[in-house]
């Protein structure tokens, strides 16, 4: 399982950093991808990155969070500025496309207005 840090409760406006810790084996060879999960709703892709450090984004994420990688660390981040409420979520991290046997219990954000 991929295991998802960094979530908390931060106001409108607010930054968050959050980071995910992979074994090398999973991590070197896939493209890894932040998901996120509101109450209520499915879960959602919210931006991926290859290992070539290609990236994409949900379009109600672009140009707010930016997500990378650290090959030599084998770890994960996902850099939200100007946080809204709606943004609100569950994150999580996992390959993409994701793999049932990687989610983890994610990390909770939330935005208060």
């Amino acid at each position: 399982q991929l295991q998802a840090s960094g979530g908390g409760l931060v106001q409108a406006g607010g930054s968050l950093r959050l980071s995910c810790a992979a074994s090398r084996s999973i991590f070197s060879i896939n493209t890894m991808a932040w998901y996120r999960q509101a109450p209520g709703k499915q879960r959602e892709l919210v931006a991926l990155v290859s290992t070539v450090a290609t990236t994409r984004y949900a379009d109600s994420v672009q140009g707010r969070f930016t997500i990378s990688r650290d090959n030599a660390k084998n770890t994960l981040y996902l850099q939200m500025d100007s946080l809204k409420p709606e943004d609100t979520a569950v994150y999580y991290c996992n390959t993409f496309p994701s793999r049932m046997s990687s989610w983890g219990r994610g990390t909770q954000v939330t935005v208060s207005s």
